[in-house]
């Protein structure tokens, strides 16, 4: 009898207080509250648009826009706008490459150059990005591996044209230290797209699009995306310039919907697609991190801040450890655009933020940790100083 009564007085509650999400601690409350927080947060860092997804048992029980894709215009933000995915791209390529590696395709410890036909500076790409010549004097590329650059330590900057020279060098020894680069993840696009003959765009659609249904997202511009525009907004809510890429690149260049990236998160948390195994490995540590910051001059310092919860990267995505289980994140940024996502695969609860204002990054902090209860993201590492700590943090 009293088990009935208890189902009955979930049943109640839950109806008067609305849907309930659990967060990794137990605790629940109502989407409702939810929605009340993210328009609250939302109002007091002005953020233009935000998107958010909580999942709980692998499943998305909160999915909801807010706000706009265009402010001048007034045009709302919906789950059908286009956004700019940043870096949530990469963690799309390193699912990818571990389909690869499961299909015995391409070795993590096997030296890239081992796969190419002729030496890796002989080849020189046109477009946007100018090839391996800049490294024929420095054999140090012949070292580097599919492990080094899901790991981000392949030696390489971020990218090229961030150096004074705009030219690509190996800054330290490959496989000794993190240090983030969308150009060790271009090389192992450029090896994959030699291996198969194909592009990554035309991969990206084989692999993950398509069997997911994911209609509205690419790797490069589509003429169609016009007409659902979302912008990346500056603090003051003017929008930037659009970046419509018309060459695919695993570091950044996928466009996408709310609705899709949310089909590919489900996908990668349920481990659909890769088997378990390659899941685990993927989303577990496979490098310790003790930079002070992910970014800037204290990227190349050591420090301790992040021991406690063992920050590291695993292959695309960051790890580490909490007392509910192991986590894994990922992050996307560029001007006017902020997104995060975090999976607590113990606890099978997760979250996905997507923002199109550089204000967006500052509620990352307190969403998080009503949301989910997150409270071990190292967001001090990532820079996402609380809209109400700026002033404070950098005095």
């Amino acid at each position: 009898m009293k088990t009935y009564l208890s189902i009955f007085f979930l049943f109640v509650s839950t109806y008067l207080l609305g849907q309930s999400i659990k967060r990794i601690d137990g605790t629940q409350y109502s989407a409702d509250s939810l929605n009340a927080k993210i328009e609250h947060l939302m109002k007091s860092a002005d953020v233009s648009g935000v998107a958010v997804s909580v999942f709980n048992n692998n499943k998305a029980v909160f999915s909801k826009t807010f706000g706009l894709a265009n402010v001048p215009k007034k045009i709302p933000l919906e789950k059908s706008s286009v956004l700019y995915a940043a870096s949530f791209a990469k963690t799309v390529f390193a699912y990818i490459v571990m389909q690869f590696i499961q299909e015995k395709v391409i070795d993590l410890d096997k030296p890239l150059v081992e796969y190419l036909k002729k030496p890796l500076p002989d080849y020189i790409i046109s477009g946007f990005r100018r090839g391996y010549h800049d490294l024929k004097t420095d054999k140090r590329y012949e070292k580097i591996t599919a492990r080094m650059c899901l790991t981000h330590t392949t030696g390489f900057p971020n990218w090229r044209w961030f150096e004074t020279d705009k030219k690509l060098k190996i800054k330290f020894e490959p496989g000794t230290r993190y240090s983030y680069s969308g150009e060790g993840l271009y090389l192992l696009q450029f090896v994959i797209e030699q291996i198969t003959g194909k592009d990554y765009e035309t991969i990206s659609q084989e692999r993950v699009f398509k069997p997911l249904k994911m209609n509205n997202t690419s790797q490069v511009w589509q003429t169609r995306f016009n007409e659902k525009i979302a912008y990346g907004h500056s603090v003051k809510g003017e929008p930037y310039e659009l970046m419509k890429w018309n060459e695919a690149s695993a570091g950044g260049s996928m466009s996408t919907t709310f609705d899709d990236y949310i089909k590919f998160y489900t996908a990668l948390i349920s481990s659909k697609g890769i088997n378990k195994k390659m899941f685990r490995e993927m989303t577990s540590q496979q490098v310790s991190i003790k930079s002070r910051r992910q970014f800037g001059p204290l990227a190349q310092i050591d420090g301790r801040e992040n021991d406690d919860i063992q920050l590291g990267y695993g292959f695309g995505v960051g790890t580490f450890f909490t007392p509910f289980g192991r986590a894994f994140f990922k992050e996307g940024h560029d001007d006017g655009w902020g997104h995060y996502s975090i999976c607590f695969p113990d606890k099978k609860i997760a979250v996905v933020i997507m923002t199109n204002n550089d204000n967006g990054e500052s509620i990352f902090k307190e969403l998080l940790e009503y949301s989910i209860g997150d409270n071990f993201t190292p967001w001090q590492w990532q820079n996402y100083i609380p809209y109400n700590r700026k002033y404070t943090i950098q005095q």
